[in-house]
């Protein structure tokens, strides 16, 4: 089985000492420090945007430095968030071949994993200085202060990130295997650079040295995604090219940088505010009685509740990690199998992509250009098309099932539930009505969603434990940095591809497809599933998608049509084993052995495969609304 783990989780570590020696007091005295900014850094994000919001429609006077600011404290927030990622070991890698080793082998691999890392973050700290000097002659128009103040967020960050893996060496790893890790990741990049002669005569070939040799090799070694695209980049530009190494650090910070990626951390954690408040088992429980006497009713709530948390919450993990719970123990008492649980629950996941606010339409908006409450709009409908293939599998599966000892609520009973779900059924709303009448921005509108969670939370469910507000606000930094650096890195990948030429070459290929829009987008969907299950959606789309929609537009292809094609396919690939991560992590939440779902989810996905062709045949489930 291949999965995608944070680092360090899925593989046996055997720390080489004590939490009491001075690289582990150190590690934790400094880690509470970077927690502490990074978690800091979101409350301000969000308030610095909720003031502009309230400012420009409750006043009418815009506060004209409030994106700047925004701006400036989010590339800190990514950089450290980064950093927090680092040290707990969130950094999204594979780990299918690194799990199969013995003991003495992974720890190894995993030291080895942190050398080339370091490795990584080494090269690119000099330019990155270099960057953020350059930037201090650059003064920022409406706060009127050196640029330096919000580039500087990058040297910082690699220097913090380099500190904290070599407090990971002396922590995790004897000094044998750490000296072997080294010695192994020092040889090779001494290697590749011994041959830079060679590299510089091989041209397009280096494409597949670095983009595909490196990359691949350093993914599934278990490097992190985010730190193998950085390896493959700076190798090929260092060996193959003469560009001056800043330039990644400007790719980078281009790619993360983008004000509409500050929805990101946003959405994050108003997906956590939900599930603590009480507003997605509110939500459920109103299901449950609408549907829970019917044969296969709770799965049915299964897929109607993913769709209205992903409209929330816009993370995958926090959607099933709110609707699971509450579901499973009920759906296991009348008779559910556990695999067929979670093949559901995965699914439903695929099915919920293009549900707004998803940080995948988020991510296609700010690389391509698309209108982002146009891709919103365009991605309700489709999700309903999948839905319904998943539900006749559902009706089919359960013809059987015996619901003798089930007690039917009476009306009354649901229309109290339905009371009690009314504040939380109306978030999507609110939140999709803010887009489209121009109160606030796709960016903006996450902070309206976060006061009316804290509001609901507080005065209709008096249920908001204010203990755990630090600690989500830790966590969003942490998933959102991890999310940001594959952003960054992969912009400097798809730029160094933009530059080879092999754009250009791939746009003449795509375009001269024979069959016209109709095979250009059967190839797209079987590709983005592929990608979908290797890279996942995020860095796919940044990597992709600047390539791929441009030529969609020559075809005649609508491209909120296309966006909803490619992120439902990309969805396939991301939520199918034997490869997809959002497969494992739906048996991570249901506490289900893999194995168990192997089967069950083949139906699913066959579904789901059906829906997808549904929404490519027909435009207009993805346009007919805009």
């Amino acid at each position: 089985m291949n999965a995608m783990s944070p680092a360090g989780h899925g593989v046996q570590a055997s720390p080489a000492v004590s939490p009491a020696s001075p690289a582990a007091r150190i590690d934790r005295m400094l880690g509470l420090i970077v927690e502490a900014a990074a978690g800091a850094l979101v409350l301000a994000d969000i308030a610095v945007l909720l003031a502009g919001v309230v400012a420009r429609f409750a006043f009418h006077r815009p506060l004209v430095w409030s994106d700047e600011l925004a701006s400036m404290l989010f590339i800190w927030l990514a950089m450290l968030g980064a950093v927090v990622a680092l040290r707990r070991g969130e950094h999204m890698r594979m780990t299918a071949l690194v799990s199969r080793q013995a003991p003495a082998r992974q720890q190894l691999l995993e030291a080895i994993s942190v050398c080339a890392s370091l490795a990584f973050l080494a090269m690119v700290a000099w330019p990155a200085w270099e960057y953020a000097s350059e930037e201090r002659f650059i003064t920022t128009p409406a706060l009127e202060i050196s640029n330096a103040w919000r580039a500087a967020a990058l040297p910082c960050g690699i220097a913090l990130m380099m500190l904290f893996s070599v407090l990971r060496l002396f922590k995790d790893a004897d000094w044998r295997t750490g000296t072997k890790a080294f010695a192994a990741v020092a040889i090779v990049i001494g290697a590749f650079a011994l041959g830079r002669g060679v590299f510089e005569d091989l041209g397009r070939y280096n494409l597949l040295i670095f983009f595909v040799g490196v990359v691949g090799a350093s993914v599934f070694s278990g490097i992190p995604i985010a730190f193998a695209f950085g390896l493959g980049t700076i190798g090929y530009l260092a060996l193959g090219t003469d560009t001056a190494l800043p330039v990644i650090i400007g790719r980078m910070d281009e790619g993360m940088s983008h004000l509409i990626l500050l929805a990101v951390p946003l959405f994050v954690f108003l997906g956590l505010l939900i599930e603590m408040t009480g507003m997605a088992k509110a939500m459920i429980a109103f299901l449950a009685g609408l549907l829970g006497h019917v044969r296969g009713g709770l799965q049915f709530v299964l897929v109607g509740a993913m769709y209205l948390v992903s409209g929330i919450s816009g993370s995958k993990a926090a959607d099933m990690a709110a609707v699971a719970p509450a579901l499973f123990p009920e759906m296991k008492k009348r008779g559910a199998s556990e695999g067929d649980l979670v093949a559901l629950l995965s699914a439903t996941g695929a099915q919920t992509e293009t549900v707004p606010p998803s940080l995948v339409l988020i991510t296609i908006g700010s690389v391509t250009g698309v209108s982002i409450a146009a891709l919103f709009t365009g991605g309700l409908l489709p999700a309903v098309v999948l839905g319904l293939t998943l539900c006749v599998v559902v009706w089919l599966r359960a013809r059987g099932e015996d619901l003798s000892h089930v007690e039917r609520p009476s009306r009354r009973q649901v229309a109290k539930l339905a009371a009690i779900a009314v504040p939380a059924l109306a978030l999507p709303f609110i939140i999709r009505a803010a887009v489209v009448e121009g109160v606030a921005t796709a960016t903006e509108v996450s902070t309206i969603g976060i006061v009316y969670a804290v509001l609901s939370g507080l005065l209709v469910y008096r249920q908001f434990d204010w203990k755990r507000v630090g600690p989500m606000l830790v966590a969003t930094a942490s998933l959102s940095g991890a999310i940001l650096l594959i952003i960054g890195t992969a912009t400097g990948m798809a730029w160094g591809l933009t530059q080879s030429g092999f754009s250009s070459s791939l746009a003449q290929a795509m375009t001269g497809l024979p069959g016209g829009a109709p095979m250009f987008l059967a190839v797209s969907l079987v590709t983005f599933v592929v990608l979908g299950s290797v890279l996942e959606g995020i860095p796919a789309i940044v990597l992709f998608g600047p390539l791929l929609f441009p030529i969609a537009r020559q075809l005649g292809i609508h491209e909120v049509h296309y966006a909803m094609v490619v992120v439902l396919s990309m969805g396939l690939g991301l939520f199918a084993p034997p490869l997809g991560v959002g497969y494992y992590a739906a048996c991570a939440i249901g506490r289900v052995h893999p194995d168990k779902g192997i089967r069950p989810i083949v139906g699913y996905m066959l579904a789901l495969l059906v829906g997808t062709i549904v929404v490519a045949a027909v435009p207009w489930l993805s346009i007919g609304f805009l």
